[in-house]
């Protein structure tokens, strides 16, 4: 189990949003570059960044912060970002920057056309981002609720050739609250790729009941409030997952 500090961007800064709120933001770091060199010290294997900038305005936003974490991360591990990807050039830009997976939330689902074609032309680094709640996906910065299902679209999708789903449960995302460990679960175990578990880590308990199910196909868990907050310790969270996969698989 993989657990994935996410670095959220807004007017240059990190920040934390409770529920998506722009206007809920609380500010972590003013030095994006610093907080990537942080969370690489402490042990992580991947990034999750996000424009919340850029998912507003549906265009990148925060293209300066992005650049000083990947000048900071290198080679090191994979970078993923979302947040206003909405055409191939945009992708291609930033895969040459040095981000490793582009994340596809909205666009995804108002433009499916434009998601198949991502998948074309960068296989293997297109990660779609499913938001919903009660099962329904939700689109723009979680403020509208559409019809569609979750896992039928999620299916869809896999079809298409995307590398992996990123999950989250926005009734809970930023609350602490907990993992929706039955939903992702249920997704999991309709798709043959890996899913991410986002929204609602808030302790260790959480990390223990998401290994405890990653057999199903969760392959890691995106975690934010709670290791900024200082409830969740990053190192020995990843340290205790670590050691249950291992037991796990003996």
């Amino acid at each position: 189990m993989l657990l994935i500090p996410a670095i959220d961007l807004k007017d240059g800064q990190c920040v934390r949003l409770k529920q998506g709120e722009m206007d809920d933001a609380t500010v972590f770091s003013s030095d994006p570059g610093a907080m990537a060199r942080h969370w690489l010290e402490a042990g992580a294997r991947r990034l999750h960044l996000v424009d919340l900038n850029g998912a507003f305005a549906g265009k990148p936003k925060n293209g300066a912060a992005i650049r000083s974490i990947t000048d900071v991360v290198g080679d090191d591990i994979p970078v993923q970002l979302g947040g206003g990807i909405r055409d191939l050039d945009t992708i291609e830009h930033y895969l040459d920057d040095g981000i490793s997976y582009v994340i596809i939330g909205t666009a995804a689902v108002k433009n499916p056309g434009f998601l198949h074609d991502a998948c074309g032309a960068f296989p293997g680094h297109i990660i779609v981002g499913l938001d919903a709640k009660d099962g329904k996906v939700a689109v723009d910065g979680w403020s509208k609720l559409t019809g569609h299902d979750v896992i039928d679209l999620a299916k869809k999708f896999q079809d298409y050739g995307v590398e992996s789903v990123i999950y989250t449960d926005i009734g809970r995302d930023g609350m602490l609250g907990g993992v929706n460990i039955e939903a992702t679960v249920k997704l999991a175990q309709a798709l043959s790729i890996p899913v991410i578990a986002s929204g609602g880590i808030g302790s260790m308990k959480d990390i223990k009941a998401l290994c405890a199910v990653q057999h199903e196909g969760i392959s890691g868990a995106i975690t934010g409030r709670a290791i900024y907050e200082g409830k969740l310790d990053f190192q020995k969270a990843q340290a205790e997952a670590d050691k249950l996969t291992e037991a796990a698989k003996a």
